[in-house]
């Protein structure tokens, strides 16, 4: 069965061989999330893809002509440790071949195992992760599994300096986990007496950044389709803000976008989180910001 590519971009700009960009779809949903239906996320994603423009107004940019070819989607549906795992050797396959990797997921312990790749890929060359999500998914441990969705960034700790933007909900676990210097919460961002957030957020960014997008670190009245929508949360122009400026001060070297669950007659989200993976590509590879 042939693969629907993302932005349903022609044979000519989505062969493998010649792309820079490979999509990899994790449709995985096995957490005891509130909302369910993110192991369909991704499909919906790239349905929705093909109804985008591919000019992209900011940057005057048309990102898929550098390539960009959507992969066979990794099929594990229950174990965590199981789907890191081919994630993991997935992405690491794509980075040896000069591949640009975005995992496009299912819940947000789908981007695991590429940020284990890139960390190790990158290991001498000052890298980091940057997430922007929510909810701070810092537990050691959560339902008896180390790679559940709430330990995401727990993992990503142990093999990178890590920033969080956008967070607004934790546990008391969390709390005494995080550290408060590289957190970077909703409320202090949304005060628009607070100048300062920025500046220090990038004096704390790396020279070679890993994106995570959980997608519920918008305001969910723009994007109600998560497992776990919190209000408080960004709009698309700040995010939009955030990722330009991570692109002009870092190379960003792969990211994920999770967390979405299609509502049947509310399809604007998917558009959204799909706009959300042409944009940061855009970003990464224009190198011309308006």
């Amino acid at each position: 069965m042939k693969i629907k590519q993302f932005g349903n971009i022609s044979e000519q700009f989505s062969n493998f061989e010649n792309a820079k960009v490979v999509i990899l779809p994790v449709p995985f949903e096995a957490g005891n999330n509130w909302i369910k239906g993110a192991d369909k996320g991704p499909e919906a994603l790239i349905e929705a893809s093909a109804s985008m423009h591919l000019y992209d107004i900011q940057s005057d940019f048309e990102v898929f002509r550098t390539g960009i070819h959507t992969a066979e989607a990794i099929k594990e549906g229950k174990s965590h440790e199981k789907m890191v795992k081919e994630v993991e050797a997935r992405t690491t396959q794509l980075l040896k071949k000069r591949k640009f990797p975005v995992i496009i997921g299912g819940e947000h312990s789908t981007g695991i195992g590429s940020m284990k790749a890139c960390a190790d890929y990158y290991k001498d060359k000052d890298f980091c992760v940057l997430q922007l999500g929510a909810h701070a998914n810092q537990r050691q441990t959560y339902n008896g599994s180390a790679y559940h969705h709430s330990c995401v960034m727990a993992r990503a700790s142990e093999v990178a300096p890590v920033l969080q933007v956008g967070i607004r909900s934790m546990s008391s676990e969390e709390r005494d986990n995080i550290k408060p210097d590289r957190m970077f919460y909703a409320h202090n961002i949304l005060d628009s007496s607070n100048k300062t957030w920025m500046y220090d957020f990038l004096n704390k960014l790396n020279k070679h950044v890993y994106i995570s997008i959980d997608l519920d670190v918008f305001e969910p009245s723009i994007m109600p389709a998560t497992a776990n929508p919190e209000p408080g949360g960004l709009g698309w122009y700040q995010v939009l803000d955030v990722l330009h400026t991570v692109s002009q001060k870092s190379t960003i070297v792969g990211f994920d976008v999770t967390g979405l669950c299609p509502i049947k007659y509310n399809k604007a989200p998917n558009l959204l989180a799909a706009r959300l993976v042409y944009q940061v590509l855009n970003f990464r590879f224009s190198g011309l910001i308006k």
